[in-house]
């Protein structure tokens, strides 16, 4: 066995979940009177959290308090209805299944508001027994703390770990963790994207992700 720890990654990664973060940023853009953003922009800001994706959706020259009210209105809507669309991609529950009757611990590991990513393991993955996200006092990604963090709680070393994500924040996670990194096709960033970022073993189905990490 290649390894015996895979930290994961969520929003494209494992969840689709650029339906319900198009959805709720618009939802923010009506409320506030603002342009509202296409889904592919969407796509291309996310990846260090909801308060970065904001800030990037946001009209030029929003003041302080314009911006975190609409910032409070996002999340409280999202908190709702992160839910509404969001689904795992194909095979990534058969996958995580056979890892789980295998023995290989799992973690998720994520730039998403922790409420969300509790709600959303709950509701999709409850076998997966770590699941941190955007938390006080925690560094977020591509910092490695809540990397190693969740290898704490699993009793891992990184030596025997993976971390599988979608994008360039995923890749210098790892990297900044002394991680091997496998990086997954059908998420938020394109290939020649990723290649051109460094990106050097990647999986086009979840079957492939499987047998990365298998070996």
């Amino acid at each position: 066995m290649k390894y015996t720890t895979v930290l994961f990654d969520m929003d494209g990664t494992i969840l689709d979940t650029l339906d319900d973060l198009t959805d709720c940023v618009n939802y923010t853009m009506n409320v506030m009177g603002w342009p509202l953003k296409e889904k592919m922009q969407i796509r291309s800001y996310l990846g260090n959290g909801i308060r970065r994706l904001m800030e990037l959706s946001v009209p030029d020259g929003v003041g302080e308090a314009d911006f975190e009210k609409a910032f409070a209105i996002f999340k409280e809507y999202y908190d709702i209805h992160n839910q509404d669309k969001t689904a795992p991609y194909a095979g990534i529950v058969e996958v995580m299944a056979q890892l789980k009757e295998q023995g290989i611990k799992m973690a998720i590991v994520s730039n998403k508001v922790q409420s969300a990513v509790l709600a959303l393991r709950d509701q999709f993955f409850p076998y997966v027994e770590v699941a941190l996200g955007d938390l006080p006092g925690m560094a977020r990604k591509p910092e490695p703390d809540s990397c190693y963090k969740a290898l704490e709680l699993l009793g891992s070393t990184k030596q025997e770990a993976v971390y599988v994500g979608d994008s360039e924040v995923d890749m210098l996670t790892a990297k900044n963790a002394g991680l091997d990194c496998i990086t997954v096709l059908w998420g938020f960033r394109d290939k020649d994207y990723l290649v051109e970022k460094g990106a050097a073993v990647f999986a086009e189905t979840a079957q492939e992700l499987l047998a990365e990490i298998l070996g």
